[in-house]
C-alpha cells in the first residue's frame, strides 16, 4: 500500500468572501448571494458542473475589478468541509507550484521549458525537458465526484479528445507525454476517466496508456480555514479498465 504523504499548503488566496448558490446564469458566470445582495460572479470552468453548482451551496469568491458583467469570481464551492477547487487557472498554478516545490515525483528529474507549446493542431498545457528528452503534458480539470473517485469530464470534450490524439501520435513517434487530471476535491481516493459522459475520450485514454502516454492525476483541495489551496496527493491513483 502506498504511504500517505502529508498534505502541503502551496498557496493562499487572500480577501475570500463567502458566498451563497443561486444559479449558474451562462457559461462564465453564476449568480451568487451575499449578506442579503445578489451580484454575478464570473467562473473559469466551462464543464456543466451541475453536481456543484447546487442552488444555496457555499461558495467562495474573492472581488474583481467591476465590470459591466460580474464583480466577483466564484473559484471554489464547500463539499465535505473543505472547498472543491473549480476554478481551472488556480488549478494550473498549484499543479505549477507542486512542480516547483519539487512535490511531483514523476516529474522530478524534468525542467520547465513553455506553456502552450504547439503539437499538430493543438495547443499543449506545457512542455518539460525529462532526461534531455522534450516532453508534452496536458492537464486537465476533474472536479466531478462518484464516491470516491474524481472524474473527467462531465460532458462530451471535443478538445479533450483531439489533445490525446496528438499525445498518441507524438509517443508513437518515439516521444514522451503525459496527460495530468487535477482532481480538484476533497478527500478522493482515485481518478477515474467518466466513460459515461465520453466513451470515445475513455477508449481514448486507455489506447494512450497502451501507447506509452503517461495517465497521472494528483488532488488538491481549497481550505476555508486558512485560505490555503492544499496539495493531497501528487500520485493519485488513476483507474482505467477496458
Amino acid at each position: 500500500m502506498k504511504e500517505a504523504l502529508p498534505e502541503t499548503p502551496l498557496f493562499p488566496i487572500p480577501d475570500v468572501v463567502p458566498c451563497r448558490i443561486v444559479e449558474r446564469v451562462n457559461r462564465f458566470a453564476v449568480k451568487i448571494e451575499i449578506a442579503g445582495n445578489f451580484f454575478r460572479a464570473h467562473i473559469n470552468n466551462t464543464g456543466r458542473l451541475h453536481e456543484i453548482l447546487v442552488r444555496n451551496r457555499v461558495g467562495f469568491c474573492f472581488k474583481t475589478p467591476h465590470t459591466e458583467k460580474t464583480d466577483y469570481r466564484l473559484f471554489a464551492v464547500e463539499e465535505k468541509n473543505a472547498g472543491a477547487l473549480i476554478d481551472t487557472q488556480f488549478q494550473m498554478k498549484a499543479f505549477e507550484k507542486a512542480f516547483q516545490k519539487t512535490m511531483v515525483p514523476w516529474l522530478k528529474d524534468c525542467f520547465f521549458l513553455r506553456r502552450n507549446a504547439r503539437l499538430g493542431d493543438s495547443l499543449i498545457d506545457y512542455l518539460f525537458e525529462c532526461k534531455g528528452n522534450s516532453v508534452y503534458l496536458e492537464a486537465k480539470s476533474a472536479v466531478l465526484r462518484e464516491g470516491n473517485y474524481a472524474m473527467y469530464p462531465d460532458c462530451p470534450s471535443l478538445r479533450g479528445r483531439r489533445h490525446v490524439r496528438e499525445l498518441i501520435e507524438w509517443t508513437q513517434k518515439g516521444g514522451a507525454a503525459f496527460v495530468v487530471f487535477i482532481a480538484a476535491l476533497p478527500k478522493v481516493k482515485a481518478f477515474k476517466p467518466n466513460r459515461t459522459s465520453d466513451t470515445e475520450l475513455y477508449d481514448l485514454l486507455a489506447r494512450a496508456k497502451n501507447s506509452g502516454v503517461g495517465i497521472k492525476a494528483i488532488s488538491l483541495y481549497y481550505n476555508s480555514v486558512d485560505s490555503f489551496l492544499y496539495l493531497d496527493d501528487p500520485e493519485l491513483k488513476v483507474v482505467i479498465v477496458r
